[in-house]
């Protein structure tokens, strides 16, 4: 991990990132540690796969909620404002075919009403959240992680 922060800057730097590109760079500086570049997670610290995954969970309001709870997002430095950017854009980066068509973007104020409520079993919680949306006929699989 401390060779991947200066390699990501390094990274955003060589790329010109502009303002669109926001929730990209608060991704790439927070969350690629443990979920990667590219969402995939790891095996080996059961970290989530998000990839064709995460957009699932907006189909349920504590998927929805979930996302923002986790304690990698809760407990993050990110302004609320920032944390909203992030989340919009990895739903669509790493899920896009599962994205509800009635989703709606997170908004700052949604931030700050979930996300000083941390999850207190978040494997537990995923795992419900899982096995629901399984039982509405989505197959969410997060490789690696034990339910």
């Amino acid at each position: 991990m401390a060779t991947a922060f200066p390699a990501a800057v390094a990274l955003l730097v060589a790329s010109g990132a502009q303002a669109g590109d926001m929730g990209r760079q608060h991704y790439i500086l927070n969350c690629a540690g443990c979920h990667q570049f590219d969402g995939t997670g790891g095996r080996a610290h059961e970290v989530p796969n998000m990839r064709g995954a995460v957009g699932h969970f907006l189909r349920l309001p504590e998927g929805r909620a979930f996302l923002v709870r986790v304690p990698g997002t809760a407990n993050s430095k990110l302004t609320d404002a920032q944390v909203a950017t992030m989340l919009n854009w990895m739903v669509y980066e790493f899920s896009r075919a599962e994205v509800p068509p009635d989703f709606k973007p997170y908004t700052p104020e949604e931030v700050t009403r979930l996300r000083h409520a941390p999850l207190d079993d978040v494997a537990a919680r995923r795992a419900a959240i899982v096995a629901k949306l399984a039982a509405m006929g989505y197959r969410v699989e997060w490789e690696g992680v034990r339910p």
